[in-house]
């Protein structure tokens, strides 16, 4: 089944967490039941070897059984968004398995290597870009101090659709905007939080990992901003936030860690996060969560 993708890029592309049995070992079908319901909800297209999936913490074989299982839950119901990364030969075995596996389109990491340069860059994006056979790509910037034209020398490559926009700042992203094609589109990388201040400069779509838990809400606020209803569309922000705060303590260590602890709380059994990320939540966050769950009927 063929799917719009700029439409996708511009919806939410939901970032699925990666499930663990009592062993520690990837568990990819508990996903199943994680994504039927986000999907029913109306998100966009799920992404595989995300953030939110513990990227980092999952070893390339491991990356690659997840985008193979993941497309095979999928079953084309939606376009499949595969995140590839590390070094450039794990980046580009993990692109092409990523092809292999029937993913629609490939979300690039910016690459973590401390002697990492604009120009380099370039050159593992174009690597990456050639073991994937040609599928499209969504850039992920993480970090904008390469400076705008190194941005848009990246966005020229051939096969360059979108970029999911995470750092937090919006007049940064609106000048990379206009220095690229319009064709591009520009996703707020930041979460449902961040996404009306990157709507007013031009971004379309965000990513989420509340998907995880309530799709519902996040489809609720994707289209109150697709209607330019900020008014609304904050107001159910607001009753998310206390999720997304948890989320962000210690460093962002408990981004992962809230998103399980929520859904072992429903009843989705996710295995833990593995370390450098914490584990279990704090006594009082886990107060937190479930005060944020029960006030919003969601367990």
């Amino acid at each position: 089944m063929s799917h719009d993708l700029d439409t996708a890029l511009a919806g939410i592309s939901g970032i699925l967490v990666t499930p663990y049995d009592d062993a520690g070992d990837v568990a990819p079908s508990r996903l199943a039941p994680i994504l039927d319901r986000a999907l029913s909800a109306g998100v966009h297209m799920p992404v595989v070897n995300g953030n939110t999936g513990e990227f980092y913490a999952l070893t390339t074989d491991e990356a690659c059984t997840m985008v193979r299982e993941a497309a095979a839950l999928v079953d084309g119901r939606a376009p499949l968004l595969a995140g590839v990364g590390r070094g450039v030969r794990d980046a580009c075995r993990l692109a092409k398995a990523s092809a292999d596996a029937g993913a629609s389109a490939l979300m690039i990491h910016q690459p973590p290597d401390p002697f990492v340069s604009p120009r380099g860059t370039v050159d593992y994006v174009k690597a990456v870009i050639d073991a994937g056979g040609g599928l499209p790509v969504m850039l992920y910037l993480r970090n904008d101090a390469m400076g705008t034209q190194a941005i848009a020398d990246l966005c020229a490559l051939p096969g360059v659709k979108g970029v999911k926009w995470a750092t937090p700042n919006p007049l940064k992203l609106a000048a990379a905007i206009a220095a690229c094609d319009p064709g591009i589109t520009w996703v707020c990388g930041l979460a449902e939080i961040w996404a009306p201040p990157l709507y007013a400069v031009g971004a379309r779509g965000f990513t989420s990992g509340l998907i995880n838990v309530w799709p519902e809400r996040s489809v609720g606020i994707h289209a109150a901003l697709a209607h330019g209803d900020y008014d609304k569309a904050n107001a159910l922000i607001a009753g998310m936030r206390s999720f997304e705060d948890i989320r962000a303590e210690e460093l962002n260590g408990t981004n992962v860690t809230a998103v399980k602890a929520a859904l072992l709380a429903q009843g989705f059994h996710c295995g833990p996060t593995r370390p450098p990320s914490a584990w279990p939540l704090t006594d009082a966050q886990q107060a937190r969560l479930d005060d944020f769950l029960a006030t919003n009927g969601l367990t």
